[in-house]
């Protein structure tokens, strides 16, 4: 997480090129966001992992797609209320996005590990729900 972290920072003050306090105020309000959007995230990953196949190709496209398509409309919230306009806005965005297309296979991954450690099946094997 320290690397997706890194990234996120440089993202904000050299390509969206703000602030470092809006930086700092982009930071910890993603940091505050963090918990209630685990839940929808997970059970949107879940849902888009069922149109995986078994072919590692599939799954990388698809965790790629369910990172990028949830995470990104977030993050441009985050950094536009923090004080990213204009071209900045689009520059932070597209690269937020072009990082999470490389990161949406190894979170997804490590989802999946932290689920296996607490007896619950990969992402898109089966739906969560709280009741299970």
């Amino acid at each position: 997480m320290k690397t997706k972290h890194w990234c996120s920072e440089r993202n904000e003050r050299f390509i969206a090129d703000m602030t470092w306090d809006q930086v700092l105020h982009a930071r910890l309000m993603g940091a505050a966001l963090m918990v209630p959007v685990a839940r929808p995230y997970g059970l949107w990953r879940d849902w888009l992992m069922t149109r995986a196949s078994e072919h590692r190709g599939s799954k990388l496209l698809w965790d790629s797609i369910a990172l990028i398509s949830f995470q990104v409309p977030i993050y441009a919230a985050i950094i536009a209320f923090s004080g990213a306009s204009g071209d900045g806005m689009v520059r932070g965005t597209l690269g937020a996005a072009l990082m999470m297309l490389f990161l949406g296979r190894p979170y997804g991954a490590f989802l999946n590990v932290v689920r296996k450690l607490f007896g619950l099946p990969p992402g898109g094997d089966k739906l969560m729900s709280l009741n299970s």
